[in-house]
């Protein structure tokens, strides 16, 4: 398994960023298995969801952690990212870019808070936008939310600030300095930005540095 891992390894540093997504062990795409499927039912696809099925892609990704440690990962999107998201997790393995974990959000029973809580990284979720009843974009499995603790949502209403998670308040104060923190011009933002996605932390009504999502 380990030499299998660092084949793998080799290989993603000697192909092209275009050749990559079609040829590099540990990142596929696949159609939402039967399997997925019931992990998926009654928590991100609940029976009221109006994607079909057939729309959505279960991906495994490979990624590295703060300790530089490799992670196997897993998110459902819809099929029209898919392509985007493994270009963009390969070239972010390849660089060693931090990201702490990427499990379905249906490990935490559909839960964002709980999910953003463990710094977890997901897409897909058939929610509504919080305090709001209008569709999210992770409804659609166009947006993902990327180490989430440390890159929180905040609002600001009646002069209060509310910050989501709640865990992520230390880190809503992005003068500061601390791991998995995503910053305007680093090489996650360059690149969903290359490929067409829009950035929750350059918003005026709120920012949510977690967030990027493809119109």
């Amino acid at each position: 398994m380990i030499r299998r891992l660092l084949l793998s390894v080799v290989l993603l540093c000697t192909l092209p960023g275009s050749l990559l997504a079609q040829q590099a062990e540990g990142f596929s795409i696949d159609t939402i298995s039967d399997a997925v499927f019931q992990r998926m039912q009654g928590r991100s696809f609940p029976a009221d969801c109006t994607v079909k099925r057939q729309e959505l892609r279960h991906l495994h990704v490979l990624h590295r952690n703060a300790q530089d440690s490799i992670c196997q990962g897993e998110l459902v999107c819809h099929q029209r990212i898919a392509h985007d998201l493994i270009d963009i997790f390969q070239q972010l393995f390849q660089a060693h870019y931090p990201i702490e974990r990427i499990r379905l959000i249906d490990d935490y029973d559909a839960n964002d808070e709980c999910s953003m809580t463990d710094n977890n990284s997901s897409c897909f979720c058939f929610r509504a936008v919080a305090g709001s009843r209008k569709l999210s974009k992770h409804a659609q499995g166009m947006a993902i939310d990327i180490n989430t603790l440390y890159n929180p949502c905040v609002r600001w209403r009646n002069g209060r600030q509310t910050v989501e998670p709640a865990a992520g308040e230390p880190y809503a104060d992005r003068t500061k300095s601390f791991p998995y923190k995503i910053v305007a011009g680093d090489l996650l933002h360059t690149l969903f930005l290359q490929h067409g996605f829009i950035w929750g932390g350059s918003w005026q009504s709120l920012k949510d540095y977690q967030h990027f999502e493809k119109p």
